[in-house]
Order: C-alpha cells, then sequence, then structure tokens
C-alpha cells in the first residue's frame, strides 16, 4: 500500500479539482438536516448519469464487477454497477454490490478514535501504554496521533492479512517489532497502527471494534450495510474477487475469518465490506455533524505529515491536498484481487467512489495503472452534467 499511496497523488487531485469545478449551484447542505439518517427517499435505488455511462463504455472493457458513485453534497448524481460481480453466476455489479473496500476503511478507525475523544474516553496525545497495556521502552512514547499519522515507525505489516493471528497475538508481534524510525520523526504508512487503534477503540469503548462502529458511526449515518460481520447481507450481494489472471478468488468471508470478521492483521486497517450506496451515506454524513462535531472534523482532514514522494501530506485516515480550489481529502485501498478510491472536496461537498473486484486483466487493460485516469473521466462528466 505504501508504494500505491506515493504513486496515486496527481491524478486524485485532478479528479476532485475538476468535479469541484462545477461550483455549488447543486449543493443542498446537510448540516441542520444532520447530515443523513439514511433517509431512503433522498437516495434513489439506481441513479444513472448519462455522461459518466457513456464514458465508462468507452474507458472499461467487459468483464470485471465495477461500482462508481459521484455526489454533491447531499445529492447522489450517479450510482450504478458495470460487469459482473459474480461471474459463475453472472450477477451484475449494481449501486448495492457489496465489496471489500480495503484500506479506506482506516477512515472509519480514525473516526471512532475522534468519537471518542468527543466523548472524553481518549485524546489523541495519549500514549499507548495506556489502553494497551506494557509497552517495550523503545515504543513507550508512541501517541494515537502517531499511529493516525504513520509516524510512529510501526512496520507496515506483520504477515499475511488473513492469517489467523488473534488480537492478543498482534498486539505481542507489534511490541516486538522492530521500528523503522524514532517515534514521531518519519512517515511509514503501516497497517500495524491502525490495528493498534481498533484494540484503542475496544479499551477505551467497553465494545467491540465493529459494534462501536456501527452503534456510533454507521447507524447515525443511515449505513446498514457496512461493517465485518453485523449487516445482514445475502451472501449473493457480495462481490466475488478475481485475480489478475481472472481466477476466481472467493467473497472476502471465504478467507480464513474470525467470528468477528478479518484477522487482526486485517483488524481496523482494511477488510471493511460496503457498498457505493453506504459510502454515499459516509460522505453525506461527513458534511452534517451527525457522527462528529466540527472540530473533530477539523482534525480529520487536517493535513498532519508530508508524504514522501506525493503533493499531499496524510491526515487521520485520509491523504489530504490543500490547492487554491479547497481541500482535497482521498484514500484508496487494494489488495492482489480488488481497488478501490474514496475522494471528497470539502469546499465543494464533492464525493467520488469506485470499487472494482478485479484488479487486474491480461492484455493492455490494467486498472490499476488507469483507475485515476477512470476517477478523473467519472468526475469531469459529473461537473458537464451540472
Amino acid at each position: 500500500m505504501e508504494s500505491r499511496v506515493k504513486r496515486l497523488g496527481s491524478l486524485v487531485l485532478l479528479l476532485v479539482l475538476a468535479a469541484s469545478s462545477a461550483g455549488c449551484s447543486d449543493v443542498r447542505t446537510a448540516a441542520g438536516s444532520g447530515g443523513g439518517h439514511g433517509r431512503e427517499a433522498s437516495v434513489p435505488s439506481e441513479r444513472v448519469d448519462p455522461a459518466v455511462d457513456r464514458f465508462l463504455d468507452g474507458a472499461l472493457p467487459d468483464g470485471p464487477g465495477i461500482t462508481v458513485a459521484a455526489a454533491r453534497g447531499d445529492r447522489l448524481k450517479h450510482c450504478a454497477g458495470r460487469g459482473l460481480a459474480d461471474h459463475a453466476r453472472r450477477t451484475p455489479a449494481t449501486c448495492d454490490t457489496v465489496y471489500d473496500v480495503m484500506s479506506i476503511t482506516k477512515q472509519f478507525t480514525a473516526a471512532a478514535v475522534l468519537k471518542l475523544e468527543t466523548a472524553g474516553e481518549l485524546r489523541v496525545t495519549d500514549r499507548i501504554d495506556r489502553y494497551l497495556g506494557p509497552v517495550p521502552e523503545d515504543k513507550r512514547g508512541i501517541t494515537l496521533h502517531q499511529l493516525l499519522t504513520h509516524t510512529a515507525g510501526l512496520p507496515e505489516g506483520l504477515g499475511d492479512d488473513y492469517e489467523p493471528v488473534s488480537r492478543a497475538e498482534m498486539l505481542d508481534e507489534a511490541m516486538k517489532a522492530r521500528l523503522r524510525s524514532v517515534p514521531g520523526e518519519e512517515f511509514h504508512y503501516s497497517n500495524v497502527g491502525y490495528s493498534l487503534l481498533a484494540a484503542v477503540v475496544e479499551e477505551a469503548s467497553g465494545q467491540s471494534y465493529e459494534r462501536f462502529l456501527s452503534e456510533r458511526l454507521f447507524r447515525p449515518a443511515g449505513m446498514t450495510r457496512t461493517g465485518y460481520v453485523l449487516p445482514d447481507w445475502d451472501r449473493a450481494q457480495v462481490a466475488v474477487e478475481y485475480n489478475r489472471h481472472g481466477r476466481a478468488q472467493g467473497r472476502p468471508m471465504d478467507h480464513p475469518w474470525a467470528p468477528d470478521g478479518p484477522y487482526w492483521n486485517l483488524h481496523g486497517n482494511g477488510g471493511m465490506l460496503s457498498t457505493a450506496r453506504d459510502m454515499f451515506r459516509w460522505h453525506r454524513a461527513l458534511t452534517g455533524d451527525t457522527i462528529l462535531s466540527e472540530e473533530a472534523k477539523r482534525k480529520l482532514f487536517a493535513p498532519r505529515v508530508r508524504v514522501p514522494e506525493l503533493d499531499g501530506s496524510y491526515g487521520y485516515g485520509w491523504v489530504v491536498v490543500d490547492s487554491d480550489d479547497g481541500r482535497v481529502a482521498w484514500h484508496d485501498g487494494g489488495n492482489d484481487w480488488s481497488l478501490a478510491t474514496a475522494a471528497e472536496y470539502r469546499r465543494g461537498r464533492v464525493m467520488v467512489f469506485w470499487v472494482s473486484n478485479h484488479a487486474y486483466r491480461k492484455g493492455k487493460w490494467n486498472l490499476e495503472d488507469g483507475q485515476l485516469e477512470l476517477s478523473g473521466g467519472v468526475a469531469e462528466r459529473v461537473r458537464r452534467s451540472g
């Protein structure tokens, strides 16, 4: 993931700036209405912008399942699927197909930490030894802020995402791991850090990580289709993932999966399942104060530490780029099978989100190489549509 963070910045910026340049004539402020409480009347079952549809016709081959959503404020401009969520059953991808959103999970974890801070249950300046028990000397000074900004010096990972590692085993390995730098001094993208944050959420709240997110973030936002195991999904709605050779890898829960979701090499840093419609609801909630106060959102989207080789900084679970046209926040997710990108233009309340269950394809087409050109094209068509 770290190499992809370094690679994606400029085109993500272009996609959101393109969407934002249409101005605010189509924005209805969600603040004051609570940013959304699952108001189904404002979220149509399938919304297709013809300009976006025509662009995708020319940009994408047949086959891979891809769902694209774009919005301004609390108005969903486009939300539709293309290709297949399951090749064997010929199940089409739709606005409501459930996908693994991978590292986009980190923004949920960061929001959970800020929710707890608002409630007085923790502070981002707290050291991890307050929540995670005995901590070795070299890691004793690590703070929650450093975990949130990838400046704790922890390694990127501890092993395979789906290795059956318990929370206790993850914590033990993390405390034994050799630091890549002195805490607070350098940016090193770390999935381990966000798993530690998930453990902190559990300790501070007295609830499981997913239960806390469900009750304190997702439910108030109207998000009924986001989580690890709590949503009541029909298995047929969950996309099958495909490797670079087109071979089926199963659904996310077909990999080693604990009763509370993925094991702890992935817990809190990735693996969250969601739909494009719920990602729109998340965007809508972030434009109001239903889930986070204005102060908490300022912290969430504030640029904190420069990311090497990228024209941007890491905030809390988001990469942040400031320009003359406003603040852009974005994050991608990726594994060996799937890809996703989410971007927010804060001044214009513009959101672009897309996800695919097929990261690679033989031949000239490679979605990983062209994912941001795809995003930029979608945003430009939304801009032109008015």
